[in-house]
């Protein structure tokens, strides 16, 4: 896989001789794909470098060798290679889970050894004695042990999802960045939140990343990306006036391509029953490949959810009518109504997370865990799909996606080539 004779001596004709990487072979092409195509109108240089894999990319325009160059930042897809997954452990006394602290950690603990088993963990504890009561809840073996990892980063709610950073690639420098977008505890919902808006600038500091400041409200459970330009998220949670009342639209569009590579969105409109974010995205829809969105869907069409769900599929339909290749958009059916002490619960399969060679997913104990299961493994040959109950977890109005983090593998470069290794 070797640059043309002819496209060489464009190169050095234009820029003058630097080493492009002649050879790219092997694991190399395989992840960076069709890594530059070379165009010349009227005179004018373009050189296009195409974002695949953990590549990033940018556009350089110029005439001669006089270029401009547009700095970008691409948040990756959350199937591509972690360094690892980051979690905030609850409190007793948090506001999340009343009544259901010992079946919480219980759950954690499982979600815990799927995870250490295949990627690093990062925990977020109040303090030291937190670290060890949760040492002593989670067990862990020894070859568990070296997998796990804890931070004293105080938070007061564990939502790793919403309060936590948001990884990202500079496509100039070719070094992780953290997006530290502000957290209001989805709208004021919660009094305090101000430990937990702190974790990202914490995790920035830690790590010696570059932080940015979008100075906009923003939950990672509100968008979901494919990691080559698309982004899912929905009307009722971004555009909703107790996020970002200052902002239009355009200009939150704006931001989610100048922090996340966003060129384009797909608005989703609203949520599900007894979600208390405002119609988080990842309740709805997911990527699972490039091209490829999983959709919940409702056939009883006296359910609280079977209007909203068959819009925002109706949506991605429509989307699909512009695009020289649509996406592949395949229905997830939703469990039946999960309810528990008479408050209708916002039980989802589209809740799963993305783990190196894994996928997390939350059963209800309901005739359709099976189906759902059966499909996504469909979706995701590599992975093992596992099903974790989580009619613990969605008490706390939220499941696997909605507590985990990834930390991307470029983030970390040093130990890439351990990481390919293991993974």
């Amino acid at each position: 896989w070797r640059m043309s004779r002819n496209h060489r001596r464009r190169w050095d004709g234009w820029f003058g001789q630097r080493d492009v990487g002649e050879d790219l072979s092997g694991a190399a092409k395989e992840k960076f794909g069709d890594w530059f195509s070379f165009l010349k109108v009227e005179g004018i240089a373009v050189i296009l470098f195409v974002t695949m894999g953990m590549g990033c990319g940018f556009v350089e325009f110029g005439e001669g060798n006089a270029l401009r160059r547009r700095v970008r930042f691409r948040m990756p897809a959350e199937w591509e290679l972690h360094q690892g997954t980051w979690l905030t452990w609850p409190r007793e006394e948090g506001a999340s889970f009343p009544g259901r602290f010992t079946q919480i950690c219980e759950t954690y603990r499982r979600l815990v050894d799927c995870l250490a088993a295949r990627e690093p963990v990062f925990i977020n504890v109040w303090d030291e004695g937190m670290e060890q009561a949760v040492r002593w809840r989670l067990g862990l073996a020894d070859g568990i042990q070296r997998e796990v990892s804890f931070f004293h980063h105080p938070a007061y709610e564990p939502w790793c999802r919403d309060h936590g950073p948001i990884f990202v690639c500079n496509c100039q420098t070719r070094k992780a960045a953290v997006v530290d977008w502000d957290y209001n505890a989805w709208g004021n919902k919660y009094s305090a939140f101000d430990l937990d808006n702190e974790v990202p600038k914490r995790i920035a500091a830690l790590r010696g990343m570059e932080r940015l400041k979008p100075k906009m409200v923003l939950e990672g459970g509100s968008i979901d990306v494919n990691g080559q330009g698309l982004l899912l998220t929905t009307e009722s949670c971004l555009l909703n006036p107790n996020r970002n009342p200052h902002l239009s639209r355009k200009e939150i569009e704006q931001r989610l391509f100048d922090y996340l590579g966003a060129e384009e969105v797909l608005w989703l409109g609203e949520g599900i029953a007894g979600d208390d974010t405002d119609g988080h995205v990842d309740d709805l829809a997911r990527f699972v490949s490039a091209d490829t969105v999983a959709i919940a869907v409702e056939t009883d069409s006296a359910d609280a959810n079977y209007s909203a769900l068959r819009d925002n599929r109706e949506r991605l339909r429509a989307f699909n009518k512009d695009r020289g290749h649509p996406l592949r958009i395949v229905e997830i059916p939703m469990p039946s109504p999960v309810v528990q002490e008479g408050i209708r619960l916002p039980a989802s399969y589209t809740n799963f997370y993305l783990a190196n060679g894994l996928a997390i997913v939350p059963i209800f104990e309901d005739p359709n865990d099976e189906a759902a299961l059966d499909i996504l493994q469909s979706l995701l040959p590599e992975r093992k799909v596992v099903g974790l109950n989580s009619l613990d977890l969605i008490w706390g109005l939220g499941s696997f996606h909605c507590i985990t983090q990834q930390e991307p593998l470029f983030a970390r470069p040093e130990i890439a080539e351990v990481a390919e290794a293991s993974a």
